[in-house]
């Protein structure tokens, strides 16, 4: 009842107020970035003086504020003074992938080069899954592997949620676009609902710029949380808790009673955590973070020093939540609306990196630091231009704006690229109607210790592709192995998954386990072939099919997807089969799955289909309209939405003296 209450008042609170415009004035979005940097160090070095203080009562209150508790690192107050700002892991790494992106030809990281920008510049000042993920990659792992349940046992800690945020502010207005954007990175360091409440936060910044303007602060904030929200599944721990923490909000009379709110999530999420079907891990883990960061959000109304302080005192890892909540604040309102609330303060523009990164160029010499946040947003520019155009939207060097393409009018699940693959899984959709997915293997496996079993079914639990959001078992934190108490190098093994019914399938998709070192070696195929059934007989893949990646001996944890050039419909099994490696002799895996097309969910401005976009698109809208701007109403909105695409460049293209 809760959540059903507390989704209708932000569904009317959207209809209050229209979706923010998705024409975008190029220097006020650079400001808005500039404001995003600078809100998330003043929040975060605030913040930092009461991380891990207080993680189980007697927590802090509005009292403490201004007071230098036990367990603080300092006066809890604004810090303001730093000049130039002291990198720390709430934005140094964002910044390394900042400096990634801007070397290389697209905004969208491969797993290499996330791998080899962390080993060049991230190798100090790293904790938790972040730390784990490093030293993984010193093995040759890459995303997703190094954020993998098997692999890296933290998967389930805050990392990525401080790492990430940044990509939503390359994606306004484009939440798919920017979860595809912040995909690996997420995964890095993530998985299960870890990953999903990183996501949360990317979407925020995405629709940062399209709060409504004509909302209250306290409206605005409320409908950001809902839209994001929607991306969450129903039933995910996640989703739990926003409609926890926003319905007590909603539910308490005393709007300044933050402390209420943050009692109640540490009742449910931490003391009470397996009376609700939950599990405290610690308190830098994902989950009383994310409920704290938006607790902030939301009593901060809008206010920042307001919800720096609310963040500040909040309680666990108390600057990661409200540097993310201090950055999405910045990024709604811009780099002059932070400078405000400290009017008294010379705040500085300089970003110091080399305090915690290794590597990066020196772009202001002769000044302290190694950068200000000016030049890091006009950096950004080109590649939100790249986000936009790539996305269908329009770009207009001369005049300095951006035309957003159409909002995507569908359920979240359509643009969020790993909700679509869970959905695509033949594993889960056999199991949903009823059915049952068998997982088998040629050799019964004696395994022993190090997280493996011998037992195939692992390999169809659909733990690595799961994006429901549950608390996950530590016993799924397994991996099937074929090693027996006898060497046997070279063996040819057949892994396969079976289905009482028959599903379409566009990809075969391996995932692979751990490997081990000479003389107990093993744990990988020395090659392998994939293959569907159909109609009782095993196919392999038609002509035409690509893999994702080589199969790499020497890398552990590898994600392979076979597509296809067309769907096989009538699939009642897949399999792989390929000889083992290593001095003893046997294979790891840890998912073996058959999955079905991604949806198609971008919306273009050519509604006709006929490759440009002219009058004909206005005539097709009028016969059949659409919401284009994604503000929930047909109407002339969209209309004039789509004109303004029609008639793009019309007055820069025209000469003298027809122009005015």
């Amino acid at each position: 009842m809760r959540c059903l209450a507390w989704l209708a008042c932000a569904t009317i609170t959207a209809e209050c107020g229209a979706q923010g415009s998705r024409l975008i004035n190029q220097d006020e979005y650079a400001d808005r970035l500039r404001g995003m940097w600078l809100g998330e160090c003043i929040a975060n070095w605030t913040g930092i003086r009461a991380e891990g203080a207080r993680t189980q009562p007697p927590f802090l209150t509005d009292a403490d504020w201004g007071t230098n508790p036990p367990g603080t690192r300092g006066r809890l107050e604004f810090v303001l003074d730093q000049d130039p700002w002291r990198a720390d892991d709430d934005t140094d790494i964002e910044y390394v992938y900042l400096h990634l992106i801007d070397a290389g030809p697209s905004n969208l990281l491969s797993a290499d080069r996330i791998r080899s920008g962390w080993i060049a510049h991230i190798n100090r000042f790293i904790w938790v899954s972040n730390r784990t993920a490093r030293t993984l990659m010193d093995r040759n792992l890459t995303p997703p592997g190094t954020g993998m349940a098997v692999a890296n046992p933290n998967w389930l800690m805050i990392d990525a949620q401080l790492t990430t945020e940044f990509f939503g502010a390359l994606a306004p207005g484009m939440p798919g676009e920017a979860l595809a954007l912040a995909d690996l990175p997420i995964s890095t360091t993530a998985g299960g609902h870890a990953a999903m409440a990183s996501r949360f936060f990317v979407v925020l910044y995405a629709l940062a710029s399209q709060a409504p303007a004509d909302l209250s602060p306290r409206d605005r904030n409320l409908w950001l949380v809902g839209r994001a929200r929607a991306f969450l599944p129903e039933g995910s721990k996640p989703a739990d808790i926003v409609d926890f923490v926003v319905g007590d909000y909603l539910a308490n009379p005393d709007r300044d009673d933050w402390e209420r709110t943050r009692d109640l999530v540490y009742a449910r999420y931490q003391r009470d955590a397996a009376a609700h079907g939950f599990v405290y891990r610690a308190w830098y883990e994902s989950s009383v973070n994310f409920a704290t960061a938006v607790m902030a959000f939301l009593y901060g109304e809008g206010d920042f020093a307001r919800t720096v302080r609310i963040g500040t005192l909040s309680g666990w890892d108390a600057d990661n939540p409200t540097a993310t909540m201090g950055g999405l604040l910045g990024l709604m309102n811009g780099e002059a609306w932070v400078r405000s609330a400290f009017p008294k303060a010379t705040l500085s523009s300089k970003y110091w990196v080399s305090v915690t990164r290794d590597g990066l160029p020196d772009r202001t010499p002769g000044e302290d630091g190694e950068d200000r946040f000016d030049l890091m947003a006009q950096r950004m520019l080109p590649m939100v231009e790249r986000t936009i155009v790539g996305a269908g939207g329009l770009g207009d060097p001369t005049g300095r704006r951006w035309l957003l393409p159409p909002a995507v009018v569908a359920p979240p699940s359509v643009t969020d690229r790993a909700w679509a693959d869970w959905v695509a899984s033949a594993t889960r959709r056999v199991r949903a109607m009823g059915g049952t997915a068998t997982a088998l293997s040629s050799v019964v496996g004696t395994p022993w210790g190090c997280q493996c079993t011998g037992d195939p079914a692992v390999i169809a639990n659909g733990l690595e592709t799961r994006w429901d959001g549950t608390e996950p078992s530590e016993s799924d934190r397994w991996q099937h192995s074929t090693r027996t108490g006898t060497r046997t190098p070279g063996l040819v093994v057949q892994l396969s998954v079976n289905y009482d019914r028959a599903v379409r399938v566009s990809r075969v998709r391996f995932i692979e386990g751990d490997h081990w070192a000479d003389p107990d070696g093993g744990g990988w195929f020395q090659w392998l072939i994939p293959e569907v059934r159909v109609g009782g007989t095993w196919l392999g893949l038609p002509t035409g099919t690509t893999a994702s990646e080589p199969l790499d001996p020497l890398r552990p944890f590898q994600v392979i997807e076979w597509t296809m050039p067309a769907a096989v419909a009538e699939v009642t099994g897949v399999r792989v089969s390929g000889a083992v490696g290593g001095a003893w002799g046997y294979a790891t895996c840890l998912e073996l799955d058959a999955l079905d097309d991604r949806p198609e969910w971008r919306v273009s401005f050519d509604l006709n289909g006929d490759g440009a976009i002219d009058v004909e698109d206005q005539h097709r809208w009028h016969a059949a309209p659409v919401d284009l701007n994604g503000d929930g109403v047909t109407g002339p909105a969209d209309m004039r939405y789509l004109e303004s695409a029609v008639r793009w460049r019309e007055i820069d293209d025209m000469t003298w003296p027809w122009r005015r």
